[in-house]
């Protein structure tokens, strides 16, 4: 087990992509504290963890309030007897921002820049000086492929400072031994994408396909890529952003008609 004996705070853990974490987060034999603002939501992951056979808190916070977030840190932190790995997982994206038509550029922002960058931001803050205290500690910034596409308005520029915040996280921390990374996820399925599809369909349908892979991630393979850049296994990495989202983002959509009639005889081999 990659984490054994490490002690886990995971923001957002209590559904989606962060209950994916914490869940992998156990498998791998780490101690988690998680968070989130959805107490019945929380509830269901920690009665998942007990039939588990799992050790993990949960705390109900709004973590765009620096005062409640200093709080929680310092309570996960006695709970567990320290920290050494903190994953920022929570934010809120278009669709669950509560941006209404009314509001002006600086309401929306502020709902954007909150649940977003202020929470990674307080988050790592205050966890640092236990992270430092760990000799070995890690942070996982989780982001968006938004950054790259630009056409995400506020939450593109939110996530752009969460992907800046790495590079700073990185650079305070490497003298005190602690490393920061982020992982940028492309369209992955969660139960928020039952409820209200991305692809604008009830039935799931898209008109242009989410990946290079032809299929959305699962929050399990967003896990997989977190446990590593947390685990010892990633100890020489660091300042990085990791984009998981099967080939979204380097994928030339207009050109993929001309590829399939002649481009893809430039490698031998194919048919």
């Amino acid at each position: 087990m990659r984490l054994a004996g490490k002690r886990a705070l995971v923001t957002g853990g209590n559904s989606g992509i962060g209950r994916g974490i914490v869940h992998r987060f156990i498998a791998e034999g780490a101690r988690v504290a998680f968070c989130g603002r959805d107490v019945e939501k929380g509830a269901k992951v920690m009665a998942e963890i007990a039939a588990a056979m799992g050790d993990a808190a949960f705390y109900p916070v709004d973590l765009a309030r620096e005062a409640a977030v200093e709080a929680m840190v310092s309570q996960a932190a006695a709970r567990l007897g320290g920290i050494d790995i903190v994953v920022n997982n929570a934010g809120v994206g278009s669709r669950r921002a509560g941006i209404q038509d009314g509001d002006g550029p600086g309401a929306r922002w502020a709902k954007l820049r909150g649940p977003n960058i202020d929470a990674q931001l307080f988050v790592a803050a205050y966890a640092m000086p236990w992270l430092v205290k760990s000799g070995k500690g890690a942070i996982v910034n989780i982001s968006s492929t938004a950054t790259i596409h630009g056409n995400w308005g506020y939450y593109c520029v939110a996530k752009a400072a969460v992907e800046g915040l790495v590079r700073s996280l990185a650079a305070e921390g490497a003298p005190h031994g602690v490393r920061c990374n982020g992982v940028s996820p492309g369209w992955i399925a969660t139960d928020q994408d039952k409820a209200l599809p991305a692809s604008g369909t009830a039935s799931g349908s898209w008109d242009m396909p989410p990946s290079l892979l032809n299929r959305m991630g699962t929050p399990a393979e967003i896990a997989a890529a977190v446990t590593f850049l947390a685990s010892d296994e990633a100890s020489f990495v660091t300042g990085q952003t990791l984009i998981v989202d099967g080939g979204l983002a380097i994928t030339d959509y207009p050109s993929l008609p001309l590829l399939e009639k002649v481009g893809h005889r430039l490698y031998g081999g194919t048919a």
